[in-house]
């Protein structure tokens, strides 16, 4: 769809293709509202494809006394795991014990404890020494006392928005990529009364009628709702991370520790077919105009930690793949420390425009439909509850011989499509692209069906070799130009300058730190 095919009016507007906004268009769709998403960039673009990949269940919150906030994670987490099977997976976390920094043995005991109490079942275990070791044995050895298991989840952040977003279009609402809001209109009692878009390079600009925008647009949202709370503003958080082949240090559980430095919580965890460590908690120093990027001084603090929790691997920047950071929206004075910021959710209204901001990815549905209530007066009756048109009508006869753990895959990214996909590709293109999970018949469906405008779409977002292989694999961009050429619309110069443009992009924003040259350093 282009923009001005677009209706002439909807109920309400969702500007902001990340988790929140996906998870409000869904709702509203859900409920029979006329709704319209729409995304300065990509689907995912901001913070939601540039996660630590984790649904937590809010343990760090015990810590806070939010024990409500706790159980509310801890339900939502469970409610991921049971909606998305294959996307959504369980994952073990071990987290060593000294005694001469961090928690103590048992006061992670106890906050384990109640963890396992509001999930209903045991989530923790309490490890030897001897054990710690056998789970992971380049773990520093000097005061260390034992380790503690527990239990949480992981996810493909960016295919988790994808699947909420066509699960919303499937109920009847409409999504846009690379479609900006860049200004709205007020009846003479100045409640909303339309949205004004544009198209990435500006040179369309549409006016659609509407009672509500909800702004759920993250480190942006005060570009279009300056925050009426007195003295509070958005404060941009960079969280950067570091990506090493599995190779390096082959990993079946999430090694969680407690940085030397400042005592922050870091981890190392096993994810597609590579190792990630991170995460970092600084002040956003750079133009939110920009990609965001992982300063030097980033990379040497979680260098810094890892070398001292693990200090026999020797590894260093040298073997690192690539490099990642996203923004986190956090409401604040500037009074406190970046670490020591609310992640809580906040909900501005002013007659029918909708601000909702910070929250993290496993509570975002609480989120949409907080925002949904304070909307509510704005909005039309609901006239549907039945979600999402099923497809009773599928015909699965065709059986290839690939393994469960890609049927599981299939299934995990891509729902009820699984059977599409299956059904239409041939068996060689059920093959893992090099060391990593991802299929080169993702490749293929996503530049089928995806709405790929750009190869950074493809590559960065609709699967993620580009965070995974070095290069972000650029040595395998021909044979993606091969494969995708029949299913999208690019002329052989736009392949070319597509290319480019994407090598340009991966050294200036994802290389390792090192590597880069110049001032993105």
């Amino acid at each position: 769809m282009k923009l001005n095919d677009l209706n002439k009016e909807y109920d309400l507007i969702v500007a902001g293709g990340g988790i929140t906004g996906a998870g409000v268009f869904y709702e509203a769709a859900k409920k029979g509202f006329k709704v319209l998403l729409v995304e300065a960039n990509d689907f995912a673009w901001g913070t939601s494809s540039r996660s630590s990949k984790m649904v937590h269940g809010g343990l760090r919150y015990l810590k806070q006394g939010k024990f409500l906030l706790t159980k509310t994670a801890v339900k939502e987490r469970e409610r991921l795991l049971k909606l998305y099977p294959g996307l959504v997976t369980p994952l073990n976390f071990i987290m060593p014990v000294y005694n001469n920094y961090g928690p103590s043995k048992s006061s992670m005991k106890i906050g384990l404890s109640i963890y396992s109490f509001m999930a209903k079942e045991k989530q923790h275990k309490t490890y030897t020494k001897d054990e710690a070791f056998e789970k992971v044995p380049a773990l520093r050895d000097e005061n260390l006392v034992s380790a503690v298991g527990f239990k949480d989840a992981q996810v493909d952040d960016a295919r988790l928005v994808l699947r909420i977003i066509q699960q919303g279009c499937r109920c009847g609402g409409t999504a846009m990529n690379y479609t900006k809001v860049v200004g709205f209109q007020r009846n003479r009692k100045g409640h909303l009364a339309a949205v004004n878009m544009s198209d990435e390079k500006g040179s369309l600009c549409v006016e659609t009628k509407t009672k509500v925008l909800i702004n759920a647009t993250g480190a942006y949202a005060e570009q279009l709702h300056p925050s009426p709370m007195k003295g509070f503003h958005i404060r941009p958080l960079r969280g950067s991370h570091l990506v090493f082949p599995k190779s390096v240090f082959p990993l079946d559980r999430v090694v969680s520790f407690i940085h030397p430095k400042d005592l922050r919580p870091v981890f190392l965890f096993p994810w597609e077919g590579s190792v990630f460590l991170g995460t970092t908690d600084v002040d956003h120093d750079q133009s939110l105009k920009m990609e965001p990027f992982m300063r030097m001084k980033e990379a040497d603090y979680l260098m810094e930690g890892l070398n001292y929790i693990l200090p026999d691997l020797n590894l260093s920047l040298n073997d690192c793949v690539s490099s990642l950071a996203g923004v986190r929206p956090v409401l604040s004075k500037k009074k406190k420390a970046a670490s020591k910021e609310s992640r809580e959710h906040v909900i501005w209204k002013d007659k029918g425009l909708i601000t909702v901001t910070g929250g993290k990815l496993t509570t975002f549905r609480i989120l949409a439909n907080d925002a949904l209530k304070a909307a509510k007066s704005y909005l039309p009756e609901p006239v549907s509850q039945s979600g999402e048109t099923k497809n009773n009508n599928i015909i699965y006869n065709k059986e290839l011989h690939i393994s469960k753990e890609m049927k599981k895959r299939v299934l995990g990214r891509y729902g009820r499509h699984k059977f599409q996909i299956i059904q239409q590709y041939d068996e060689h293109l059920f093959k893992p692209i090099e060391n990593t999970n991802t299929l080169w018949a993702e490749i293929r469906y996503a530049a089928e069906h995806e709405n790929i405008v750009h190869l950074s779409d493809l590559l960065l977002r609709r699967v993620r070799i580009g965070l995974l292989l070095p290069g972000g694999g650029r040595d395998l961009l021909d044979q993606v130009e091969t494969l995708c050429k029949p299913h999208l619309s690019w002329t052989n110069k736009k392949w070319e300058a597509e290319k480019k443009a994407y090598k340009i992009l991966w050294e200036t924003v994802y290389s390792p730190p090192n590597k880069r040259k110049g001032a993105l350093i």
